[in-house]
């Protein structure tokens, strides 16, 4: 574990590993610093050896997983699960609501934005993760699993695809505005070479999306971190 001191950390401390999960709190982060200028010190933890079950990390996240942010501007106020840590981010850092709506004026397109992140954090998260599991960590080969996971990614992709129909986005009026609901999915979906599905062709405007989301620089950096 790496711990910057006092005097040198910076106001977001992010404990992550390379995972879709943690990628999604990276790169909105890469966003609130290329467009506020937020800064943020990243301390990896090593999943394969479950640091995240040590104690020290069981007081940030009683639930033991990645990734956990904490806020040192906000009396060092920590924040587990992905979905919170980007709304949390952006209540608080995103002041001109750059990459959300507001609640007051915008109750519609704030209503969008948080049916699809629990889209994703209820569905293709989990869905995906159990068919990555069953996939390639499984100890034992079951086929039932394999596949119904597996389909099940398939389905939630076909429902992307028929959302992104006429729209570059997943939440906002007309063709959409590039929100955390796009950086909360683009993780788990931009892997789905890894889940076994190895082409997005068959969700056209799903593929279009994936590229749209890539082509920015946030994205592309904090899809690297840790």
């Amino acid at each position: 574990m790496s711990l910057a001191t006092a005097s040198t950390r910076k106001p977001v401390q992010l404990y992550t590993a390379g995972t879709p999960n943690g990628h999604k709190a990276s790169i909105f982060l890469e966003e609130l610093k290329t467009t506020y200028g937020l800064e943020y010190d990243v301390h990896p933890v090593d999943i394969s050896k479950n640091v995240q079950k040590e104690p020290w990390f069981i007081k940030l996240n009683p639930n033991g997983r990645i990734p956990v942010l904490v806020d040192t501007n906000r009396d060092s106020f920590t924040v587990f699960e992905t979905a919170a840590i980007l709304l949390y981010l952006e209540q608080h850092y995103d002041t001109q609501t750059k990459f959300g709506f507001d609640p007051s004026t915008e109750p519609n397109d704030y209503s969008e934005l948080l049916q699809w992140i629990f889209f994703t954090h209820g569905g293709i998260g989990p869905m995906q993760g159990q068919a990555n599991h069953f996939n390639r960590f499984a100890p034992e080969n079951i086929p039932y699993a394999q596949k119904r996971y597996t389909d099940e990614t398939k389905r939630l992709f076909g429902v992307l695809d028929i959302r992104l129909t006429d729209r570059d986005w997943l939440a906002g009026p007309n063709r959409g505005k590039y929100t955390i609901a796009d950086i909360n999915a683009w993780p788990w979906v931009s892997r789905h070479a890894f889940t076994g599905i190895e082409t997005l062709d068959e969700w056209p405007n799903v593929k279009a999306w994936v590229e749209r989301c890539f082509e920015r620089p946030a994205v592309r950096t904090g899809d690297q971190v840790p």
